[in-house]
């Protein structure tokens, strides 16, 4: 485990100070400990609400992001605060870095415990420098030359419709937003689409200047599903038909071997602590990644994004 990645704790000390003024004045040295330690941990204040949570975010990062080119079920709570994934708890989600598969991303994360789980339920988060460490040297330069592919299909009466993930019924309006972003679009006879992208798999950090492994090809590979939905999947499709996979990024399969190596990478490389109420997490998107335990009991955890990357 690497130990710059534990997240900075910010505890109330116990005045009648509100959070949103303590987080505004002690900003720079929250913004710098988040590009140090990679997630800071808002703990002991009283947020109150969605409205508060919101405040923290306009007051650290500035207004909060609107949720696009979904690829996880999300309900809006207000604005641009989501809910955090909308799977069933029984089920782990992998560690990743929001919309890292997109040109352009959210730069910083904010989570909100509004109700801690029973038990786990935590978001585990990984140090991606240190996963970055940890890769087969051989391996990180591979996807440096190849880089990845990520190949999403939105069928009719299966999984994420296309009109939900982009915001629109309009195919035109489809095609103008992933014209200029590097996806290829191919509309299905039955209506469906399918849309493929080629990134990066290593890039820069803008602050640290560190190369940082920045990518979905773990998260978005079918063999990181558990088995049974692994098998479900593919009794109903084709491999080029699953609702998403990965491959290098001039078509080539990514070996199920180099895809166990990379998962063993982000769990090898990871942490966790228990929610309590009212936290507020702070995690930099390109630092560290996160991801869901397993959890019972009436979870419920807030989510918001902010500053796009460049």
């Amino acid at each position: 485990m690497s130990e710059r990645m534990l997240p900075f704790v910010v505890e109330h000390d116990g005045s009648d100070t509100p959070v949103v003024v303590r987080v505004g004045a002690e900003r720079a040295q929250i913004r710098k400990m988040l590009t140090e330690r990679g997630a800071a941990l808002l703990r002991g204040f009283e947020v109150g609400s969605v409205d508060g949570f919101d405040a923290v975010v306009r007051a650290l990062s500035g207004a909060p992001l609107t949720y696009s080119e979904r690829s996880s079920p999300r309900s809006t709570i207000k604005g641009q605060v989501y809910t955090s994934t909308d799977y069933p708890p029984a089920e782990e989600i992998f560690l990743h870095n929001e919309n890292s598969y997109q040109a352009t991303w959210p730069q910083t994360l904010f989570f909100y415990c509004i109700q801690p789980a029973l038990t786990q339920g935590a978001t585990p988060l990984a140090d991606i420098r240190e996963v970055y460490r940890r890769i087969d040297p051989a391996v990180r330069e591979e996807f440096r030359r190849r880089k990845w592919m990520v190949v999403r299909n939105f069928h009719v009466d299966f999984g994420h419709r296309w009109s939900h993930v982009f915001n629109t019924e309009d195919r035109a309006e489809v095609e103008a937003y992933c014209r200029p972003r590097g996806i290829r679009l191919e509309w299905r006879d039955d209506g469906g689409l399918r849309t493929t992208a080629i990134r990066d798999a290593i890039h820069r950090h803008p602050r640290s200047g560190e190369e940082v492994w920045f990518n979905h090809a773990t998260f978005f590979h079918v063999t990181t599903l558990a088995p049974e939905i692994q098998e479900g999947l593919r009794s109903m499709f084709d491999d080029a038909d699953l609702p998403t996979n990965t491959y290098f990024g001039d078509g080539g399969p990514i070996p199920d071997d180099v895809v166990a190596h990379l998962r063993a990478g982000y769990r090898a490389a990871s942490t966790r602590f228990d929610y309590e109420r009212d936290d507020i997490l702070v995690v930099d998107n390109m630092l560290a990644a996160h991801g869901r335990e397993p959890f019972t009991g009436p979870r419920k955890v807030a989510v918001a994004m902010a500053e796009p990357s460049a």
